[in-house]
């Protein structure tokens, strides 16, 4: 997936009513780095954090015309899709001679170059098409340049096919410092010129399914919702089997406040591309929205085995391990994260929550100083070490972190709690003891 959904989409416990789990914000590192940020949503596969309007979480969603019927509104329903079955063989070549002893065994054939996932290539003997496919491989891992040259080749041999210029609207989006969060940058001069690029393609060829991904994308950045989410809607209405057209579909739908219709999508996305660790993180991201946590939990154990050294799958399991409550399970996880990636404010952050649940309040303390010191803007650092400060005694020092979040961000209502109760704790009205919101 491009910057805007793959790492757009990682909420975490905060949203499932854990009060001082750290969620990521919006971030422009690679996916494999996890994300970082203010607290908030974070997110999906070359993604930032796509954040849901109030407006569209306080509304019932309208399902899109083409939604499927098992997209119902309150998301508890599962999606079930027909299982495809194997045939048997065929009693013909079952019982079929077998070749003859003397006949020369022709050498096996050389495999087959994996596809990119997410590729452009249609998979032809075409010039035009291999270099399509060395440019999507180049772009799935991360070789921008490489894969920028490959694209123009093929534009070169191709000049009337649109999938060239979309994998080069793929490559400048990437190596762009633009934000990639939903509504993260309206009227750049940038996302409007790809845009562009993006409807002179279509023009070319208007039923090209991934240059309506890309639109989509691309008006979410600008964030330009409806049109979107009408073309997301578009791409997979022209290819329903294509895990990515999924995905992006979901994820569109999870930022723009509509997590029961994005659950459904991405469901779907795992099962058409069951082995992709991304499909699978951004799935419990739904479920974590939706309070499916144990749904959550299974599928970030999926993607921790597909992907065991992305630091974003194990912070996301932990959360989610928070979530439920069961914080043994979840330490191992943060720690793994925090290894992995150790200068991540918020998976720090989330460690020094997991450590305050143990009992462990030194290392609480000195975690939760550590990731205000890496992210200062972080404001679940500060209500993390204000909580640990307090439950030790610390009543002054914890006011002080307490209030250095609400700084940061005065609407945020566990800044404001963890303060009142810090008040009723000072008058002797209540127990240093943590506040599950």
């Amino acid at each position: 997936m491009t910057c805007l959904l793959k790492r757009a989409l990682m909420a975490l416990a905060c949203w499932t009513g854990q009060l001082l789990v750290a969620c990521a914000g919006a971030s422009h590192a690679p996916a494999t780095s996890g994300t970082s940020g203010t607290s908030g949503t974070s997110g999906t596969s070359s993604s930032g954090t796509a954040r849901a309007p109030s407006a569209a979480a306080s509304s019932a969603p309208k399902p899109l015309a083409s939604a499927p019927k098992c997209a119902n509104p309150n998301g508890s329903g599962a999606c079930s899709e027909a299982a495809l079955t194997a045939s048997a063989p065929s009693s013909s070549a079952a019982t079929s001679a077998p070749a003859s002893p003397s006949a020369p065994v022709p050498p096996p054939a050389p495999p087959a170059a994996k596809p990119a996932q997410n590729g452009l290539s249609r998979g032809t003997s075409d010039p035009s098409d291999q270099e399509l496919a060395a440019g999507d491989r180049a772009f799935d891992d991360d070789e921008l340049p490489a894969a920028k040259a490959h694209y123009e080749k093929a534009h070169k041999l191709a000049p009337k096919d649109p999938a060239p210029s979309i994998g080069l609207v793929r490559v400048a989006l990437a190596d762009s410092d633009v934000p990639t969060d939903f509504a993260a940058a309206p009227k750049n001069a940038t996302i409007l010129a790809l845009l562009r690029k993006v409807d002179a393609a279509l023009k070319l060829d208007d039923g090209f399914s991934p240059a309506y991904v890309e639109r989509g994308r691309l008006l979410l950045i600008l964030g330009s919702a409806p049109e979107a989410l009408s073309a997301l809607d578009r791409a997979q209405q022209l290819a329903p089997n294509d895990a990515e057209t999924q995905s992006a579909l979901g994820v569109a739908l999870l930022a723009t406040g509509k997590p029961a219709e994005a659950l459904t999508r991405l469901r779907r996305s795992a099962e058409l591309d069951p082995d992709n660790a991304d499909r699978l993180t951004n799935l419990g991201t739904a479920y974590l929205i939706q309070g499916e946590v144990a749904e959550a939990v299974r599928a970030f154990s999926r993607a921790a085995v597909l992907a065991p050294n992305d630091p974003k799958v194990h912070g996301d399991l932990g959360a989610a391990y928070l979530a439920l409550n069961q914080t043994a399970k979840a330490l191992p996880e943060l720690d793994r994260a925090v290894a992995l990636a150790p200068t991540r404010a918020t998976y720090v952050s989330n460690l020094a929550y997991a450590y305050f649940l143990a009992g462990q309040l030194d290392l609480a303390v000195t975690t939760a100083t550590k990731a205000s010191v890496l992210d200062p803007k972080l404001g679940s650092a500060w209500i993390n070490l204000g909580t640990a400060l307090a439950k030790k005694g610390d009543l002054s020092g914890a006011e002080r972190a307490y209030q250095r979040a609400l700084t940061l961000d005065p609407s945020d209502p566990r800044a404001k709690a963890s303060l009142a109760e810090l008040a009723e704790l000072k008058h002797g009205k209540a127990a240093p003891a943590p506040s599950k919101r």
